[in-house]
């Protein structure tokens, strides 16, 4: 997809600002961004809590799939006709909960899934909420980041690696860069917390990510255990 016009980007600024219905063909990428549960867990005056299901696997989790342009702008909340159904995704509710689980407290996946989709699932290219999740859970396969950090010999054990390293090893898995945020625990450690990679418009293939968000990571992170 090419640079958006500029009728496109001033629709984007109304659409964000409130004033304006968003159009799902407004964007020019996705974010695919999944998040590390030690360093959720651990982050410095964040509580945590664990699904009814119990304590997640030790895996990175889907955060979300979120439609973005090449300059930064973002749309979002661009259909409050068609807002998340739970029945849509019944069938891959138990992957759900398994994979894009919430962390938050109180823990309840079905009210986190209902913030991804009606920001940003109701923006993209998937013509159902069933597609739209599926098609995240099918990238989270793909990219299998904790797979990819061990075949580089970095774990989740509490120890320091470079942050250049980490990018290396998710490069050679699925052939781009990522980006990596980090978050502070109660000690000041700079943790690894989130990777982004980027998919292209049709929300399937990796791509070179055309603009990065902002970071805060330190030269050398922790991957903390869970």
């Amino acid at each position: 997809m090419g640079k958006v016009s500029i009728m496109s980007k001033l629709l984007v600024v109304l659409c964000l600002s409130g004033e304006a219905f968003c159009q799902s063909d407004d964007f020019d990428f996705y974010y695919f961004v999944q998040q590390w549960p030690g360093a959720y867990c651990d982050a410095k005056g964040r509580t945590c809590c664990f699904p009814n299901t119990g304590k997640p696997s030790t895996d990175f989790s889907i955060h979300g799939l979120w439609p973005n342009n090449d300059d930064g702008s973002y749309p979002s909340n661009c259909d409050s006709s068609n807002p998340f159904d739970e029945s849509q995704v019944e069938e891959l509710e138990s992957r759900l909960e398994t994979d894009w689980p919430s962390l938050a407290c109180p823990s309840v996946g079905p009210k986190f899934w209902a913030h991804e989709w009606n920001k940003h699932g109701t923006c993209s290219s998937f013509s159902s909420q069933k597609d739209y999740f599926q098609a995240s859970l099918e990238l989270k396969d793909k990219t299998d980041l904790l797979q990819a950090l061990k075949d580089a010999d970095i774990i989740p054990n509490d120890e320091f690696y470079n942050v250049e390293d980490m990018k290396e090893a998710i490069k050679e898995k699925i052939g781009f860069y990522p980006w990596i945020e980090c978050n502070h625990d109660s000690d000041g450690n700079s943790q690894l917390y989130e990777v982004y990679v980027c998919i292209d418009a049709n929300g399937r293939d990796f791509i070179r990510c055309p603009v990065l968000p902002r970071g805060n990571c330190a030269s050398r992170v922790q991957f903390p255990k869970f």
